[in-house]
């Protein structure tokens, strides 16, 4: 039987830049696909579908889609996903404390 580490866990859902990006993102307020797109920069269409579907599959970001012409969809984090905030923000104090060290 494995021993449950609570740190690998907490990885495997902030495991890519990505992923930690499209949260910090998302942390500002509902967007919608091209918003995140260009907010983000240098990710690829593909990447970020990709990306996008993996927060949704672990319940991190939920997705509306709105019955209108042409279809419009926004992605928010979850309470779950919120949850993570706290993380990311420590991690960004840790990066502005030791840049250029």
């Amino acid at each position: 039987m494995e021993k449950f580490c609570p740190l690998e866990y907490t990885l495997n859902f902030i495991k890519s830049k990505w992923v930690i990006l499209i949260i910090r993102e998302l942390s500002f307020g509902t967007c919608r696909f091209n918003e995140l797109e260009k907010r983000i920069a240098g990710i690829s269409q593909k990447v970020l579908t990709s990306n996008l579907r993996f927060l949704e599959e672990n319940k991190l970001v939920e997705r509306t889609v709105y019955p209108v012409v042409p279809p419009k969809v926004e992605y928010s984090l979850t309470d779950l996903g919120k949850s993570l905030k706290p993380i990311l923000d420590q991690m960004s104090d840790w990066g502005v404390k030791n840049y250029g060290k």
